[in-house]
């Protein structure tokens, strides 16, 4: 009855017709893809010179060392924007105007501000001088101070979504306002936004190739290397957009396993959940906060 509820259940016509439209979709998709690989074919994309450098030891090696790299720049920013974040999200929750409205106009302004321009923008203050190690770092700081913004706005809802009841609790047995940030709402909050931190770093991961702007070490730097020096652009996209791909695949695992871990199969904000709690407290005499 649940399934019928927003329409009718389809009949039997209305059923054939969509297995129809799914089958030729299928086939178009198919023969979409066909035709992509007849075109790379006949530009001789699939040619072995092509592909050489990808069974080359010293390319491999190369492409390794490159794939560090944007692991570390991406690992870096993340630890920075989780900091910042957490200053960025309580200062926007603090009742003083004089720390909430300058935390928000900061949130405000590195939200709206495109990754790549903030690359460059601190490139050209701060790196251009100081090489591979000046722009390494220019990833670095616009990954930090965009995610950082992001995950802000993250920690503030995750606060805002814990039980008002919990914090009306601690301040209840004396616990002051700091106290009961860091050690009520805080571990709370966590679990709430353990998700949206964990695609935050996916986010931050991808974002690391758009050092390519300002020549920073670094996996797409150096498949712009390879692709110059033997002309084989389509081969090199396929590479390093499989690497990506295997990477942020694992991060994902490791998200889905941390929730699990530490929120398990039903989210802390389970309203039905909360309600039985409820109940019981009622029909059974004096109850507690856990």
């Amino acid at each position: 009855m649940s399934s019928a509820v927003l329409f009718d259940a389809p009949g039997p016509k209305t059923v054939a017709r969509h297995r129809i439209y799914t089958a030729v979709a299928a086939l178009g998709l198919l023969a979409l893809l066909a035709f992509v690989i007849w075109k790379l074919y006949s530009e001789e994309q699939f040619a072995y010179d092509k592909w050489e450098p990808f069974i080359t030891p010293r390319y491999l090696t190369a492409l390794l060392e490159g794939l560090l790299t944007t692991l570390q720049m991406a690992f870096t920013s993340v630890l920075g924007a989780v900091g910042l974040g957490v200053v960025l999200g309580v200062g926007k929750l603090s009742e003083h105007g004089w720390v909430r409205w300058p935390a928000w106009a900061v949130v405000e302004f590195f939200r709206a501000v495109p990754v790549l321009l903030l690359m460059i923008f601190v490139f050209y203050s701060y790196g251009i001088s100081r090489g591979d190690s000046g722009a390494y770092w220019s990833v670095v700081i616009a990954l930090t101070l965009y995610n950082g913004s992001v995950l802000a706005e993250i920690f503030r809802a995750g606060v805002l979504a814990v039980p008002r009841g919990q914090a009306e609790a601690a301040y209840a047995i004396g616990m002051r306002k700091t106290q009961v940030m860091q050690i009520v709402l805080l571990p709370q909050a966590v679990k709430i936004m353990l998700p949206a931190i964990i695609s935050q770093c996916v986010v931050a991961l991808k974002d690391t190739s758009l050092g390519y702007a300002i020549a920073a070490p670094g996996l797409t730097v150096v498949g712009t290397r390879i692709y110059t020096n033997f002309q084989n652009q389509v081969p090199t996209v396929f590479v390093i957009a499989a690497m990506y791909i295997a990477v942020n695949f694992l991060l994902t695992l490791l998200a889905t396993y941390i929730q699990h871990r530490l929120v398990g199969e039903k989210s802390p904000l389970d309203l039905t959940r909360v309600g039985n709690m409820q109940g019981g407290e009622n029909t059974g005499g004096a109850g507690g906060l856990v």
